[in-house]
């Protein structure tokens, strides 16, 4: 009797086991993960163009630590501030549904995490996967606070392509010689535009072609016949980019985490704040080529960094270079690599190949490169629309008194706006509390869904009547489950730019774009309503137009602003105030309890 029931409870267990490994292959999100993190936000000092500085970082390294992580996992990341800084961290890109207490923007969703102080920023990947990043949202931090965030699919899910051999994040930034905060301040005490950067990076390097740089050239190493997925994000301030490798075609499969139909191609061109997957097939003869970037200029006679940032793209064992260890390095499990410093014997060999890339003012291969990007299947775009915001973006500039504080353009100060509403952060309480709480007094309601003024808004001559901003916390109040259709429309004041405009909290269907005055008469016949690219990040034509539309089933408040930071200190910004559903899983989380609070 007891052999009998030893066997049954032995029998009971491996059924029971049995059913439990049956169920991790039947339902991938059952083996998410909790990952810890702990970010130390700090001083470090680099050496960049033969000039040593002192920069801010997270755990001492820049870029900072790549994030991987599985959709459907939750992630606790502990940011501690021992910077002399206020700071935030933002995860671009993550939905952070009902849950914007961990979106990041300054004195949007949380107020700043003072030096000294810490916040856990809790978060779970919800149904989302691909390339994204995070950054700091404070003052000018992010220039050298950011990272990878890379969401791999759920465990035991595959890629819906062939799985490449290796990863490799492609990180674009921008350097100053200066500090980037001092910058910054300088623009905002005079009231000029910031000083351009002095060089492209990738992967927190200059490359071959700047000074005292090309000992640390990156170097991601392949192998000859295997395939490599390129993850390229731009965290770049400033500077739209264009990327190309010589001697390779690049296929896309992904943008803003979102898979695309793939397509071939020898350029791409990234906003601050996109990002853009790419596959590639060492298939050229064995030796060393160039990843080339450089600033794709859209403003006609506006000063722009006209440095050419290189990484070398080395074949293992190619004739005249020695081994480069091609080996997976960051996560071997998954094949993620880690380029390389080229402080190594890897530098040394035959000069690589240049790719070839755009002029600067290429806006052809600009509008060519975007158009191209399309979902990989037919889609439901929401409609009817039921809330749609028409907004002017661009410059203006405000008048002052000649003198040390008055040195924007014709003695005035330089400015941006939305709707001719140039945006003011409360210092006090984020707007998120205020919301949630009911706190009056911090922002009204009253963002215009429409131009103020209807004019011709892409015209060289702009009356200079309307060239000035007005200041103000004005947002925007959207239902639960509205379908938000926005149209974003550049004008000519000071100058047209392209805008990459980028929206908290939500994807959104880019259904179409164009130059000049948008004219919904004669453009919603362009509407793409079959395979329309989903994007967290759309940029607005130089001189022209976007329509994006999205449901809205988010509630919180969400940031709505360019990503080129020089236009969002400025005041290219706006937020949504998305209410409540009716049901708790349609109503905003309670906040943490260690959120951080406004003081002095």
């Amino acid at each position: 009797m007891e052999a009998t029931a030893a066997t049954r409870r032995l029998m009971g267990l491996c059924c029971c086991l049995s059913g439990v490994i049956l169920l991790s292959f039947l339902l991938p999100g059952a083996l998410a993960e909790e990952r810890f993190y702990e970010f130390v936000v700090q001083e470090t000092v680099v050496k960049r163009l033969c000039q040593t500085n002192r920069i801010i970082t997270v755990n001492g390294q820049f870029p900072g630590p790549t994030i991987e992580v599985h959709n459907g996992d939750t992630l606790a990341i502990r940011a501690v501030n021992m910077a002399q800084y206020n700071v935030t961290l933002h995860w671009h890109g993550l939905r952070q549904l009902r849950n914007g207490w961990a979106d990041g923007p300054e004195f949007v969703t949380q107020c700043p995490i003072r030096p000294g102080s810490s916040y856990t920023y809790r978060y779970t990947i919800q149904e989302q996967e691909g390339t994204l990043w995070w950054h700091a949202h404070s003052s000018w931090l992010r220039a050298t606070v950011h990272g990878a965030l890379i969401i791999l699919p759920k465990r035991g899910m595959p890629y819906p392509f062939p799985k490449p051999n290796k990863e490799f994040p492609v990180v674009l930034a921008e350097w100053w010689r200066r500090d980037p905060i001092a910058v910054l301040r300088q623009s905002m005490v005079t009231g000029a535009p910031p000083n351009v950067s002095d060089t492209i990076l990738i992967n927190g390097q200059p490359g071959d072609f700047l000074p005292c740089s090309s000992q640390e050239t990156s170097i991601i190493p392949v192998v000859a016949g295997e395939t490599n997925l390129l993850r390229i994000i731009n965290a770049a301030m400033n500077s739209e980019l264009f990327v190309s490798l010589a001697g390779h075609k690049m296929t896309v499969v992904a943008a803003d985490a979102v898979y695309t139909k793939p397509f071939e191609t020898t350029v791409v061109l990234l906003g601050p704040g996109q990002t853009t997957d790419v596959l590639v097939t060492a298939h050229a003869a064995p030796g060393r080529y160039y990843l080339g970037a450089r600033v794709y200029a859209s403003a006609q006679n506006v000063p722009f960094d006209n440095t050419t940032a290189t990484a070398v793209f080395q074949y293992k064992n190619a004739a005249g270079c020695p081994p480069t260890g091609a080996g997976a390095g960051l996560g071997d499990h998954t094949g993620l690599g880690r380029p390389r410093s080229s402080g190594n014997p890897g530098r040394a060999g035959p000069a690589p190949m240049f790719p070839m890339l755009p002029a600067n003012n290429d806006t052809n291969t600009a509008t060519g490169f975007s158009n191209l990007i399309r979902s990989p299947r037919p889609v439901k775009v929401p409609g009817p629309v039921t809330q749609e915001v028409f907004t002017t973006i661009g410059f203006g500039l405000f008048n002052c008194q000649p003198g040390p504080f008055c040195q924007g353009p014709n003695n005035t100060r330089f400015g941006a706006s939305m709707n001719n509403v140039s945006f003011q952060l409360p210092n006090t309480v984020s707007l998120l509390q205020a919301h949630y709480h009911r706190i009056p007094g911090v922002f009204t309601e009253d963002f215009p869904a429409r131009p103020p003024v209807v004019f011709d808004y892409t015209s060289q001559n702009v009356p200079r009547a309307l060239w000035q901003p007005v200041k103000g916390t004005r947002l925007y109040r959207v239902k639960y489950g509205a379908v938000v259709q926005m149209v974003f429309q550049d004008t000519g004041i000071f100058a047209a730019e392209e805008h990459p405009m980028h929206i908290h909290g939500y994807h959104f269907y880019v259904l179409a774009t164009g130059f000049g005055n948008y004219n919904p008469r004669r453009d919603e016949a362009k509407f793409n309503m079959v395979d329309p690219p989903s994007r967290n990040t759309i940029g607005v034509p130089v001189g022209g137009w976007a329509v994006v539309r999205f449901l809205a089933d988010n509630p919180g408040v969400w940031l709505v602003h360019c990503h080129i930071d020089a236009h969002l200190t400025g005041g290219l910004a706006m937020a949504l105030v998305v209410e409540d559903g009716k049901t708790e899983l349609q109503t905003t989380m309670p906040p943490p309890l260690d959120l951080p609070v406004c003081g002095p």
